[in-house]
């Protein structure tokens, strides 16, 4: 039993594939399926029922997937106690990043890390909250930034900064005079909302007041922009909410459309993820550091109301 075959065997109980399994591995199709029937026949038994389509997996197979998931965590963390221990942060190390945090956070932080850590190969990847968790759980990403908590038993949270809301609101608005909001003044059926499966549209939704029977039935919405959520207020169709860091980037006149929470403000937790076997934890640290240390300057905010997405993301 080797190494290199466990790995072969989470592939192909990943992709139910053994050519894609094989693709995946930058191996040829015969060499991966020679490997997997060498292993199969060393334990006397059958990981993969090859007479299905996608192909599944036996009852002993899940037992032999899970425990060959741990194996080759622990011989990747041999690697990583010989780089922590010479100092060494370097490598390929994939981050994801939720939608809404992405378009904000990255251009203020990889510069400066890139320059500052260039023998790390930083692959950067924006995917939904339920996706990034996945992806962690098996091993395609080493960390994520997502709204949190998370609360997720394999998964640690580092908290990277608080994001206050902020409200988008037109003149025209019934508080578009008012010189600051509270949560009991909003009003879930004239606030417009990123498209379902958001996290940080859960968090509003969380935050307004939201009857039982709540549809959006003015009309249907299917955008993941605050671009174009800022547009439709100018249009006088509602207002809407931002993360704090979005609104840095809105022109003077459309600044003047802003509307500051009373102390403290509802806000959300941003944090870096991880599975909990800490892989490149060094790598992880050196990223958590460099983003931390940006955003503290950008936010200035102390005293924040976190407002948790809910719990289906």
């Amino acid at each position: 039993m080797t190494i290199t075959q466990l790995q072969y065997v989470l592939a192909v109980a990943e992709y139910q594939n053994f050519t894609l399994a094989a693709e995946k591995s930058f191996v040829t199709q015969p060499t991966l399926s020679m490997q997997v029937q060498k292993l199969e026949d060393e334990l006397d038994i059958l990981i993969f029922d090859r007479g299905k389509k996608p192909i599944s997996i036996t009852e002993v197979g899940k037992k032999i997937v899970a425990q060959a998931k741990n194996i080759v965590n622990e011989a990747n963390r041999i690697k990583d106690i010989v780089d922590q221990e010479k100092g060494y942060i370097g490598g390929e190390y994939a981050l994801g990043i939720i939608p809404t945090v992405m378009p904000t956070l990255l251009p203020m932080f990889l510069k400066t890390f890139i320059k500052k850590y260039p023998k790390v190969n930083l692959i950067i990847k924006e995917q939904s909250t339920e996706n990034l968790i996945r992806n962690i759980q098996d091993g395609h990403l080493d960390a994520a930034i997502a709204a949190t908590p998370l609360k997720i038993e394999f998964i640690k949270e580092r908290p990277l900064y608080y994001e206050p809301f902020v409200g988008y609101v037109p003149k025209s608005h019934r508080l578009g005079n008012a010189s600051n909001l509270r949560p009991e003044d909003l009003d879930i059926n004239d606030v417009l909302l990123l498209q379902d499966g958001h996290c940080f549209r859960d968090g509003v939704i969380n935050l307004c007041k939201t009857p039982r029977n709540f549809q959006e039935e003015h009309f249907q919405l299917e955008s993941g922009s605050f671009e174009t959520l800022v547009n439709l207020a100018d249009e006088n169709l509602g207002m809407t909410l931002l993360p704090f860091l979005n609104t840095l980037e809105l022109d003077d006149e459309k600044r003047k459309n802003l509307k500051y929470f009373e102390n403290p403000p509802p806000a959300r937790e941003v944090s870096l993820i991880y599975h909990k076997s800490e892989l490149k934890i060094q790598i992880t640290e050196a990223l958590r550091d460099v983003i931390a240390s940006i955003v503290r300057g950008a936010i200035a905010f102390q005293d924040v109301k976190i407002i948790s997405p809910l719990s289906k993301n």
